[in-house]
């Protein structure tokens, strides 16, 4: 048994998380959970009061949250190179809680059809919809990664954001998304990951 039973359904955030173990490199077990019951389950409940995935548990110790999973394999296994380095940290966990956060609420609200009057948006962390998505592609214009040059776990993270917000529609197609998004899906484990998922789902739609 590996030392993280990562616990997942592949058609959800789940897939955020495939991508990161897969980064990482580390040996690990996937559950598999159904929206329906087992992850309503008091079993799992006990592992994630909230009944969402992912989540992992790693030598016992549970962790939930996409953000905080990425950032908490990053530390745990330095020999990936994952983490931030000196220098990249101030933009490692800005742009880090900022998708989780800012990013996170905007899409979502928007999605819903909400949007805060003026005198609202002050109540908001992300003030309005459009000024959060263009501050993220203004920041990622003209550079490679989230923290310049080099792959880190934040890329994790914006990155599963930013591309599936530009395949579903709920971010819009901007030049900078776009290109990011493309040297995202040249890395060998977000591939790897990606077609695990997209078997699993297709064995799951066969299944009925």
């Amino acid at each position: 048994m590996a030392d993280i039973i990562f616990y997942h359904n592949p058609m959800s955030r789940g897939q955020i998380i495939r991508w990161m173990l897969e980064e990482v490199g580390a040996p690990y077990d996937t559950e598999i959970l159904d929206y329906a019951s087992t992850m309503k389950g008091e079993d799992y409940r006990a592992i994630n009061p909230m009944q969402k995935v992912p989540a992992i548990v790693h030598n016992g110790r549970v962790v939930t949250e996409c953000a905080a999973i990425c950032a908490y394999l990053a530390d745990v296994f330095p020999e990936a190179g994952l983490g931030p380095r000196e220098e990249e940290k101030a933009d490692y966990y800005r742009w880090l809680f900022f998708a989780a956060g800012p990013l996170e609420q905007a899409v979502t609200n928007n999605f819903a059809g909400f949007t805060a009057k003026d005198e609202q948006q002050r109540m908001f962390g992300y003030g309005n919809y459009d000024l959060a998505v263009n501050t993220l592609a203004n920041h990622l214009a003209g550079r490679d990664f989230v923290c310049g040059a080099r792959f880190n776990a934040a890329d994790v993270y914006v990155g599963s954001a930013v591309l599936w917000g530009t395949q579903f529609g709920t971010l819009p197609k901007l030049d900078p998304f776009i290109a990011y998004g493309e040297r995202l899906a040249e890395r060998e484990a977000y591939r790897r990951g990606k077609g695990e998922d997209m078997q699993l789902i297709a064995e799951m739609q066969a299944a009925g």
